[in-house]
């Protein structure tokens, strides 16, 4: 299967069939986290999206390694610690911390590194060095180190755009001091104002890296100068990753990242209203706001039915729908264990390969599923719920029983536990064998009023499930 799978290559701007570098292995960077507050849903989507890419990559035989930054140094984290009256670190360990948290409720699988930028300053500092011996940095008259963006003929690639195009569309005001406005910070002199913490002795001064050069440097000396994907969202196109090659090939030389791939913005509707998500619009939701309602499986659903590149809008509506398809799944596993080898020849997994393989197309993949689990509850075929389970597996989905997550509580909606749910069933029982049907049935509506559902099963004891 591995030469049939396509990825949108954005420096290419196509569709184009994924070739690794080195046989057999893949080596994969994305963007990861500023860590100065709680992740929000378009953090999740970025997780959860190369969450899937790097265990597709795995499925398809690929040795993965894959890396996934945290950035614990920049403008935002100094103001905030200062704000909160503690040091960098302390804020940033407490909101790494978090993220984890948030991360693996998601089930999204830990990167095999996950560096830190304020480990690798003496790598940022070699590669601004080797760009200015290069004449593509300098140092401006405020201890700044600018690239050089038009002493780089390439520039401009990755959005599409000439020089001058992007020049005439640069709207941002900059500091006099840059020879060009386009020309981008590599090294922040110190100011008097900021922490120690906050600081570097370097031979351009004492100051700090500009984010850009953290990302390639980080990027470089765990996967090499030049390797397989580059990832992230689509916020980052412009003018962070167009950066990144600039800064990476002018020091390195090469290709850097061969593959570019971005996953689509979220948008939000309220009160009527679609717009991207935003913290300037105040409408972002953090995966914490959302975990206090749903189940966190529902939530990796919810971004998995949306193929990586679209929008994904988010909505009370469509997280239900989402809930209430996930349900259906579970409902067609029960508490089958899944096959342990996939046999890709069998006609629903060689149409989840093939929607998989046509870059991550994750809503035809899901489609498979559900015709799967429709055959299995006609026929009550059991071996096909093992295969079902299995392809789901590789979604990072039905990971449970089908019980488990029917009667799964969730944060704030969980007003009953399992066992005043099963008391009130066993009283709802008796006032049936009584032929007090009122009862029965206000109890039944009591349990509907506050998240569960009964269904009788005839010859059997009631089933519920929370909804």
């Amino acid at each position: 299967m591995k030469s049939t799978f396509q990825i949108y290559n954005s420096l290419a701007r196509e569709k184009q069939v994924f070739v690794s570098m080195a046989p057999g292995q893949v080596r994969m960077y994305v963007c990861g986290m500023t860590v100065y507050d709680f992740c929000h849903l378009g953090h999740a989507r970025v997780m959860v999206v190369f969450d899937l890419l790097k265990r597709w990559l795995r499925a398809l035989g690929y040795t993965v390694t894959y890396v996934r930054n945290i950035t614990d140094i920049d403008d935002k984290i100094i103001r905030r610690a200062l704000e909160n009256g503690e040091s960098i670190r302390e804020l940033t360990d407490r909101f790494i911390a978090a993220m984890h948290e948030d991360a693996d409720a998601l089930g999204v699988e830990r990167p095999d590194h996950e560096p830190r930028a304020t480990e690798y300053v003496a790598e940022m500092q070699s590669m601004i060095q080797s760009l200015m011996d290069k004449r593509l940095a300098y140092r401006d008259e405020s201890g700044d180190v600018n690239f050089s963006v038009r002493a780089f003929p390439q520039y401009g690639r990755l959005s599409g755009k000439s020089v001058d195009e992007l020049r005439a569309g640069e709207r941002v005001g900059v500091s006099g001091t840059k020879n060009d406005p386009l020309d981008f910070v590599l090294w922040k002199s110190a100011k008097a104002d900021e922490p120690a913490d906050a600081k570097w002795a370097s031979a351009f001064g004492e100051g700090r890296p500009g984010w850009h050069i953290e990302c390639s440097a980080m990027s470089c000396k765990l996967l090499g100068n030049d390797f397989d994907i580059h990832g992230g969202g689509a916020d980052l196109q412009f003018p962070h990753h167009e950066n990144e090659i600039a800064q990476s090939v002018g020091a390195n030389g090469g290709e850097f990242a061969r593959h570019w791939m971005h996953n689509g913005f979220v948008r939000v509707v309220t009160d009527g209203k679609d717009e991207k998500m935003s913290k300037s619009l105040g409408n972002f939701f953090t995966i914490r706001d959302i975990l206090r309602v749903y189940d966190p499986e529902v939530i990796r659903f919810f971004i998995l039915r949306a193929q990586y590149r679209s929008p994904l809008t988010y909505s009370e509506a469509h997280l239900q729908d989402a809930k209430a398809a996930l349900g259906r799944l579970y409902k067609a596993v029960g508490d089958v264990q899944p096959v342990a080898d996939i046999d890709w020849n069998l006609d629903f997994e060689t149409r989840f390969a093939l929607a998989m393989n046509d870059d991550l197309n994750t809503p035809v993949a899901a489609a498979v599923l559900f015709d799967m689990a429709n055959e299995v509850n006609r026929e009550a075929d059991l071996a096909l719920a093992a295969r079902l389970k299995a392809l789901a597996q590789l979604l990072g989905l039905l990971g449970r029983t089908g019980e488990a997550f029917l009667k799964a509580s969730v944060g704030e909606q969980a007003v009953l536990g399992e066992a005043d749910i099963e008391a009130l069933i066993a009283q709802r029982a008796q006032a049936k064998a009584e032929k007090n049907f009122a009862k029965a049935d206000d109890i039944r509506k009591s349990l509907l009023d506050q998240g569960v559902a009964l269904e009788d099963v005839r010859g059997g004891p009631t089933q519920w499930r929370r909804v």
